[in-house]
């Protein structure tokens, strides 16, 4: 896309950036109730349009209010399409953007179409998934036009880095085995180095990875979940992020002692010895394989997956030598999705592999504001990281582009399963939240705006998880 210039003041691009912004998130929303009510079999109680009757049946109510819900939402989006629409036609905006915005409101009017002969004659009477399908490019249709219009209003050209300058005197500020003082006291002495292998685990990625796990273990087994698979199960896991974490420290060591973020890890300063840290992973990934076969073979030949997915290929292979390591490395976290369906129903079935690919599609929208963050400590390490190797401006366009991706499994997921209302009104919220953070970060550009993002997406994806949580084991 050609890059164009347009001098509307500041204040005029946040505003059509923050219409733009509203109108994704409304058809993101109507998708979502859309989902709900097809899941619901509402549209079965009101086959007129445009309006509901009322049903014979008292017990049609709550999937008539569903299905007025529906049509409802349906008009208020669809006058944020037109809006949108209109404002980039009179308005200083891209070719681009003006022309993806006109085709969004013309098949908007080309879905209300369809809805109406769906509702009206059954969804036999036109081509399955259509409504759905249009719905989806309108929605793409939209986040594209708001990434690019990001783009022109708020990037540069300039902002990769081509040779990064090595980090100086970092030998200095953190003390080597030989420099370091010591405790002491024994007690003291054991408990940071207890400290240190605790930390080779990696303990701040655990929290959401079970919860990945357990979400999993909810959508296959609902109120029926047993207490000892859920122990085994993310026991297991605790116990295999401890393996993967464990190894990347051995892996990048030497790297970890030029990025300033990482330079006091345990074996960066030869806290502890390889030979025992190898040991311990090693260790780690028996009693993991252990905990996982007391439930079946399959959840622990994907708990063997998972580490050495993470440990070799991603650390080895992805993380140093591919711009989109982020993007394929994303499958060492979907893995416990997959890991937990399989340990309630021994097989990988659709709603756990759909639940691993919102996590796979998450995963890049949640790290590059961490990249972002971090970009000139990963240009010192040599990793060819979105922001080093593309420049700032396009990962926060491709930041974009992966939270219309996730925001599309997330339907998905709501299609495949039997989650309902309060999935629906989570995903909408959070989802909310985080296209908020990622269009406040174009205008930022600081550090601390990424961090922001960063911490955005956490809280999506975990208000995701425990509603689906919620969701699958009370209703």
């Amino acid at each position: 896309m050609a890059r164009e210039s347009f001098p509307r003041p500041i204040g005029t691009r946040r505003r059509f950036s923050a219409l733009l912004a509203a109108t994704a998130l409304g058809v993101y929303l109507l998708l979502i109730v859309g989902a709900t009510t097809s899941l619901t079999n509402a549209a079965a109680s009101c086959s007129t349009w445009p309006t509901c009757h009322a049903p014979i049946d008292p017990l049609n109510q709550t999937e008539l209010a569903i299905a007025w819900g529906h049509r409802l939402t349906a008009v208020v989006v669809g006058l944020l399409v037109v809006t949108t629409a209109a404002t980039a036609v009179l308005g200083d905006t891209s070719r681009n953007v003006r022309a993806t915005l006109v085709a969004a409101a013309v098949l908007y009017v080309v879905q209300i179409g369809v809805g109406a002969v769906t509702a009206t004659t059954g969804p036999a009477a036109i081509l399955p998934g259509l409504h759905l399908a249009l719905g989806l490019v309108i929605f793409s249709g939209v986040v594209l036009a708001l990434a690019w219009d990001l783009e022109i209003a708020t990037g540069s050209d300039d902002d990769a880095i081509d040779s990064p300058e090595p980090l100086a005197d970092l030998e200095e500020s953190v003390p080597t085995a030989s420099e370091r003082t010591l405790p002491a006291s024994r007690l003291a002495r054991a408990r940071l180095t207890a400290f240190a292998y605790f930390q080779m685990m990696k303990p701040r990625l655990m929290w959401l990875l079970c919860l990945v796990a357990a979400a999993g273990m909810a959508l296959a087994a609902g109120p029926g979940l047993e207490i000892y698979t859920i122990v085994a199960t993310l026991g297991g896991g605790v116990l295999a992020i401890g393996a993967s974490g464990t190894f990347n420290h051995v892996l990048e060591r030497d790297i970890d002692q030029k990025m300033s973020r990482t330079a006091d890890r345990p074996l960066a300063v030869d806290l502890i010895p390889v030979r025992n840290a190898l040991a311990f992973g090693l260790g780690l990934t028996v009693l993991s394989l252990g905990a996982f076969l007391t439930i079946n073979r399959l959840a622990a030949a994907l708990g063997l997956a998972a580490i050495m997915f993470y440990s070799v290929v991603y650390t080895l292979v992805l993380k140093p030598n591919t711009v989109q390591n982020t993007v394929i490395g994303g499958a060492a976290g979907a893995l416990p999705a997959l890991i937990g369906w399989a340990a309630v129903t021994n097989e990988i079935g659709w709603p756990g592999l759909a639940l691993a690919g919102v996590i796979f599609l998450w995963t890049p929208a949640h790290f590059y504001n961490l990249a972002l963050a971090y970009k000139d400590d990963y240009a010192r390490g040599g990793f060819p990281m979105m922001p080093v190797v593309r420049g700032e401006t396009v990962t926060r366009k491709h930041i974009l582009y992966y939270i219309a991706a996730t925001f599309v499994s997330t339907i998905a997921l709501a299609w495949i399963t039997e989650l309902g209302a309060l999935y629906a009104g989570t995903v909408v919220v959070f989802g909310g939240i985080f296209l908020w953070a990622a269009v406040r970060l174009h205008f930022e550009q600081t550090e601390a705006a990424a961090f922001r993002s960063f911490h955005a997406s956490n809280a999506f994806l975990g208000a995701v998880l425990v509603a689906i949580l919620v969701d699958a084991l009370a209703f």
